[in-house]
């Protein structure tokens, strides 16, 4: 569970501006200079002009592989396959014709000028930078134009704007919606906006040229502007008068949410600490980011700084073609220009499109190894060593939560989590007992299957043999290779049957417009989502294609705008929202589509779900709208709850069809696949209790320079969560950036808790029958109306309990997986 899933996941503006700043140096550091190729033409002025998981998610989660998925990119598990504008030229206040698409009597909404008009240089004493593309007023974000050269003057500029625009606030607030709330949501989105451009393109185009960051592009004023806005007393006694008055009970369940979690926020944030424990909070706030800085520069170059040059092709025996053109292309991109996919040579790296086909295909078993131990060991030695940085954070983490009157930082995450720390304890020693047997039976009919075959190795199986006789015996007992099925999944099939899937759930219409937002890759497409009426509610990007020498791995979902009243204009009553969905596929090749495995459909199910809860929110109020203001352990509902429906006949058959025949997947195949689905079930389940564990015990109960180290906390979780304990050698915390970079810090079990809630929403269609065409649509709406409509404008437990009619049970979950115990 994320999504998105660290930080408590805030739902006020406060912690939307804190969170965006946490991690702006190593965006900023990170930042593509590179310009994307491709620009969108200009549109007419005169037409209804378009108008950042959720806010303070939006720049905390990092995505992540199969093996490493939130930032607010609401990520992916870290064993999960599903694992976040301005026109040709920029446009002041002009409103982009509809170009043909969308049109529609209802308006789309513009880009609030507010959020992002050219900065006047007595805000901030500085020159007016009037063509830096980030300070511009656009109808869509400039991803196209752009450069690293324009992020430094640009962020500076506007923090500048909103320290300003902060302290005229303060000296005029008022606990009132419109002179508190209002204003305090301007200042806050029109950083999300600004900066979500810059946090975006970051992951996508990273350069050498930016890599160290140099001292220049760091931001003093940034952390100071964090601070002082999340403890401003003035607008904190401000929400506490609201919540004090006569007119409290007359308030939203939106808004109640809304001055209920500024209050909890500030009070994190260290608003009532006298000034001495102030300081150092403040103090420990700075050096917790500048950690989580390094640890993640650290992971990033211990990544990249591994490559294996194969060039005798009988040392990588078994890998796919898939696998052998991208290390084949991925060799061109480190000087070898005539490699190709037959004859290489082939670099292998760290990255999880190269590391994972090698764990599960090559014969080479010292291959596997060298491999393995260079995988679980990243950024633990040398100049990269991450351990002393986990020491300092956890120690720092610590510190913080005595500060603020807590036992423990577990206990500061969970206070804007659905779960306790004993609750989520409580479900993740539920879901090991239950995994615990299976996954001992799992070892073991692998254990047999290898000694069938009388592998060498059969009678020794170690950490660097498990996917690939995993792989095997998926192979014989379910006769699927993973390879043999992408001719049956095509991109464009995909997505035309996702679309129908949430055309028949939740009765909306996508539809392509292309050439309407600028892009940042000629790869990117852009489409319209529309109700029933036809009218525009969202627009989202699709960035599918793999770019090794530009584009980091993995999936994710983010935001780019947030539906929001306060940002409406024109007559229009809310801005729309947008989001964007990255991926990692295979790109096409000449005339032949861009070819998918299922995990690989399976993944892009997940981010549309992140998407869709993004896009189809019915709350208008911009806090709390859409992925806004959604407990940390209950954003991941939506995006697991797709994934669900890649196993249901109708949805998987009509995109399951062979590329250049049409043909039909086989329906052997797919009963084979649903047959599949429960494999090794107890061995996956163990591995993410493993991370959930690890982290809970990190932030509960281990003591910094205490009897114990780190990795041997690991290695005593370990032998509770996993059949085969972890290598001695095991450095896997010193790249567990889930939790040391990202937002997951004492959240990673929300990946489980998610994943309860999603199972048991997926049964409410199980229990109306899959099959009633007219049950399914009428639970979908239900769905779309609840989980899909209230943003966090409603704790989620209700939530659920409004869509489900009751509270949420592991049953499900554990009935899917094949873990109930026989009979049950």
């Amino acid at each position: 569970m994320r999504r998105s899933r660290g930080v408590a996941a805030p739902c006020g503006l406060v912690a939307l501006v804190v969170v965006v700043l946490v991690l702006l140096m190593p965006v900023i550091s990170m930042f593509a200079a590179t310009a994307a190729t491709t620009r969108a033409p200009s549109l007419a002025a005169g037409s209804r002009s378009l108008c950042a998981v959720r806010a303070a998610r939006s720049s905390l989660l990092r995505a992540h592989s199969a093996h490493g998925h939130l930032r607010k990119s609401l990520p992916c598990a870290l064993w999960s396959s599903s694992f976040s504008f301005c026109l040709a030229g920029i446009h002041r206040s002009t409103s982009p014709a509809s170009a043909g698409f969308c049109s529609s009597a209802t308006p789309h909404l513009s880009m609030a000028a507010a959020a992002a008009t050219p900065v006047p240089a007595s805000a901030s004493g500085e020159e007016s930078l009037d063509s830096n593309p980030l300070l511009q007023d656009f109808a869509f974000p400039p991803f196209d134009v752009v450069q690293a050269k324009d992020v430094v003057p640009g962020i500076r500029k506007l923090l500048g704007t909103l320290e300003a625009d902060l302290l005229e606030l303060e000296s005029k607030v008022q606990p009132t919606w419109p002179a508190l709330v209002e204003p305090l949501e301007r200042i806050v989105d029109r950083l999300q906006v600004v900066w979500g451009i810059v946090i975006t393109l970051k992951p996508l185009r990273i350069p050498p040229s930016c890599v160290p960051p140099s001292k220049k592009c760091r931001f003093p004023d940034k952390v100071k502007f964090q601070l002082r806005l999340g403890q401003s007393k003035p607008i904190y006694n401000a929400f506490k008068a609201i919540k004090e008055s006569s007119s409290w009970s007359t308030l939203s369940d939106a808004h109640k949410r809304i001055v209920e979690a500024q209050i909890k926020e500030a009070v994190l944030n260290g608003v009532a600490l006298e000034d001495a424990k102030r300081e150092q909070f403040n103090k420990i706030e700075q050096e917790l980011e500048k950690l989580s800085q390094k640890f993640s520069e650290n992971v990033l170059d211990a990544t990249k700084k591994f490559e294996k040059l194969i060039i005798d092709k009988k040392e990588i025996e078994g890998l796919p073609p898939s696998a052998l053109g991208l290390a084949a292309q991925t060799a061109v991109s480190k000087g070898h220009e005539n490699a190709t996919a037959e004859s290489g040579p082939w670099v292998i790296t760290l990255d999880a499109p190269s590391f994972l086909p090698v764990m599960q295909h090559a014969k080479n078993r010292s291959l596997r190894e060298e491999i393995y131990r260079a995988y679980i060991t990243r950024a633990s030695n040398g100049d990269l060593d991450n351990t002393a940085i986990i020491s300092q954070i956890l120690q720092l983490r610590l510190e913080k939560a005595k500060l603020l009157g807590y036992n423990n930082y577990a206990e500061v995450s969970m206070e804007m989590k659905m779960a306790t720390v004993e609750k989520a304890e409580e479900l993740l020693e539920k879901l090991r007992s239950a995994s615990w047997n299976p996954a001992l039976k799992d070892l073991e009919e692998l254990k047999t299957f290898a000694q069938g075959t009388r592998a060498q190795e059969a009678d020794n199986l170690r950490h660097w043999d498990i996917q690939f006789w995993s792989e095997r015996l998926r192979e014989s007992k379910y006769d699927i290779k993973e390879e043999d099925l992408r001719p049956f999944f095509s991109l464009p099939r995909v997505m035309d049957g996702l679309f129908s899937l949430a055309k028949t759930l939740f009765d909306v219409d996508i539809e392509p417009a292309n050439g309407v937002a600028p892009v940042w890759n000629k790869d990117v497409s852009f489409y319209c989502v529309k109700d029933s009426s036809g009218n525009p509610v969202a627009y989202f990007y699709f960035d599918p294609y793999s770019r090794p020498s530009e584009k980091r791995g993995g999936a994710w979902m983010d935001e780019v705008f947030s539906r929001s009243r306060v940002f409406s204009r024109d007559g229009v009553p809310v801005r729309l929202p947008i989001a964007h969905m990255v991926c990692n596929q295979t790109p096409p090749v000449g005339d032949k589509p861009s070819l998918m495995t299922f995990r690989e459909v399976e993944t892009v199910f997940h981010e549309f779900g992140h998407a869709l809860q993004h896009m189809l929110t019915k709350q208008d109020e911009g806090l709390v709208a859409g992925i806004r203001g959604i407990e940390w352990d209950a954003v991941e509902l939506p995006s697991q709850f797709m994934e669900n429906w890649c196993y249901q006949r109708d949805t998987l058959m009509s995109i399951a069809k062979h590329y250049e025949t049409g043909e039909p997947l086989p329906e052997e195949v797919y009963q084979k696949l649903l047959a599949a689905r429960t494999f090794r079930a107890g061995s996956l389940s163990l591995r993410q209790i493993h991370f959930s564990v690890i982290d809970l015990e990190l932030h509960s109960n281990y003591i910094p320079g205490g009897p114990e180290t780190i990795y041997e906390v690991d290695q005593r979780v370990g032998k509770r969560t996993q059949v085969i304990p972890p290598l001695p050698e095991d450095r896997f915390l010193c790249s567990f950036s889930h939790i040391f970079s990202s937002g997951y810090a004492a959240g990673y079990y929300s990946y489980k808790w998610a994943e309860v809630l999603s199972a048991d929403a997926f049964s409410a269609f199980e229990d109306a029958g899959l099959e009633n065409d007219k049950a399914v649509k009428e639970t979908g709406r239900r769905f779309r109306d609840t989980v899909l409509a209230y943003g966090g404008g409603k704790p989620p437990l209700e939530v659920f309990v409004e869509f489900r009619g009751r509270e949420p049970s592991p049953e499900a979950l554990l009935r899917h997986n094949g873990l109930l115990p026989v009979g049950a």
